[in-house]
């Protein structure tokens, strides 16, 4: 393989592993929602920036806009507001591995809405994820400080990946595909990032902005790297090498992030949750193993 591709495999691994444990810093003074939505206003406007740069089209046709309007409400609204919330309850690395293994209602969901179907190794790689996840979940249950907040959060962490899963499937459509993709996405940012003020406008008032550093460093972490350059990157990746290979970032991706909550919060490791992690991630490997066409899509989504 090239340097190239080599080199993009691995920003995409670093930035995105790093975010989970980037997303603590943005929980304090500012509310979630109001950081999700200074996140993407970001992001989007340094991707609209880059398309602008490359000479892409920007204007996305009328028949678009519903599209990119259900994108930017359940992938940059509902899905990134329950990620945050979440992380109020549960450490960074529970997220970063239920959506290691987010394929599994992606092949549900497009079995139902797309029929494609999916092989044997895929179901046994599946049925590892999910036997893994729910033993770190069980675990999660009996070591937090108070079960009903642990549940709380990992019922959040559920919503932030069904959620996330629908448009996966939503981006597999022929309509999802007719339009540029780094211009749509950046849209679709910008439009979440609206929604997203206005809500928490209605919910929690104006903004109350965090003078901590740290909160800033995070939030153009967030925006920059591990949304308009890891994206920018990721896609570059897929046209060079395939969806199948790019998807392999989503193996690596939790175990970064498991080894940096790990040192960072003090994830409790017992017998059961790192038989649950090996488990997932044994599982996840199986699953993208030579998939067929329609399961190279089931990727492991930023945050």
């Amino acid at each position: 393989m090239q340097v190239r591709p080599v080199l993009q495999f691995l920003v995409v691994v670093l930035f995105w592993g790093l975010s989970w444990i980037a997303i603590k810093f943005q929980l304090g003074v500012t509310s979630p929602g109001w950081s999700v939505a200074f996140r993407f206003l970001i992001a989007g406007s340094v991707l609209l920036g880059w398309c602008a740069l490359r000479g892409q089209p920007l204007a996305m046709p009328r028949q678009a806009w519903p599209f990119l309007l259900v994108v930017g409400f359940f992938q940059f609204v509902l899905n990134f507001n329950l990620v945050y919330s979440a992380e109020q309850y549960v450490p960074s690395a529970i997220p970063a591995i239920a959506f290691a293994v987010m394929m599994v209602p992606n092949a549900i969901l497009a079995r139902i809405f797309l029929k494609r179907r999916t092989n044997g190794r895929f179901v046994l790689g599946s049925l590892l994820g999910i036997a893994g996840v729910a033993m770190l979940f069980a675990q999660q249950l009996r070591v937090g400080p108070d079960r009903a907040t642990t549940l709380l959060g990992l019922l959040l962490v559920t919503g932030a990946v069904l959620s996330s899963s629908f448009i996966n499937v939503l981006q597999a459509t022929p309509r999802a595909t007719s339009f540029p993709p780094l211009a749509g996405l950046a849209w679709s940012m910008l439009a979440g990032a609206v929604m997203d003020g206005a809500l928490s406008l209605l919910l929690t008032g104006p903004p109350v902005i965090d003078p901590d550093p740290r909160y800033w460093i995070a939030l153009f972490y967030l925006a920059l790297l591990a949304g308009a350059v890891a994206f920018a990157v990721y896609f570059d990746l897929i046209r060079r090498i395939g969806p199948a290979e790019a998807a392999w970032t989503g193996v690596l991706v939790p175990i970064l992030a498991m080894a940096i909550s790990t040192v960072a919060e003090d994830f409790p490791w017992t017998p059961s949750s790192a038989l649950g992690s090996l488990l997932a991630l044994a599982g996840l490997a199986m699953a993208l193993a030579r998939p067929k066409p329609e399961a190279a899509s089931s990727r492991l989504m930023p945050r």
